[in-house]
């Protein structure tokens, strides 16, 4: 099996080849540059759209059997701001989602987003750990290590392997 993941994040990479070689067994994935078609910091639904593009965009390249989008956003709950990883995973012609655990920024860390900056680039600089995005990622720093980058990912990459799990459920 042939996976593209729509980005060279060896992060985001690491966790698709985690969660498909436990289910699926031996798998071939490859981190693929593939255009997101929304800003580079999300909102909202920008978000699924990300995750959708990025996926279908991998795929396109003809040559993988799945292609995989991942990516996070801010969605606004009350008056509060929510980080959610989206997740999206395309056949040709199924496209499944899923969405991993949601959490707080500090007010620190939003104003600074809400004023265009991207939240990647802030909490590297509030934790001090250049390319945080590519280690343990903003909710292993806030959550001292409880959660990493790579386990949030994971989740978000086997919720949208759900309905594939379940085809007959599904419609499919």
């Amino acid at each position: 099996m042939k996976i593209a993941v729509g980005s060279r994040n060896p992060v985001k990479v690491k966790a698709v080849e985690n969660v498909f070689s436990r289910l699926y067994g031996i798998v071939d994935v490859e981190g693929v540059a593939a255009r997101s078609g929304v800003p580079a910091q999300p909102f909202g639904e920008e978000t699924v759209a990300g995750a959708v593009n990025r996926a279908k965009n991998a795929f396109a390249l003809e040559k993988f059997d799945y292609g995989v989008g991942i990516e996070a956003g801010l969605f606004e709950v009350g008056d509060m701001m929510i980080d959610l990883q989206y997740c999206a995973i395309y056949d040709g012609s199924w496209v499944t989602l899923g969405c991993g655990s949601g959490f707080q920024y500090p007010s620190i860390v939003l104003d600074e987003v809400i004023s265009g900056k991207e939240v990647g680039d802030v909490m590297s600089a509030v934790s001090g750990i250049e390319n945080l995005g590519e280690k343990e990622g903003a909710i292993g720093f806030l959550s001292r290590g409880m959660l990493t980058r790579m386990r949030l990912t994971e989740q978000s990459v086997f919720m949208a392997l759900i309905p594939r799990l379940n085809p007959h459920l599904y419609g499919h």
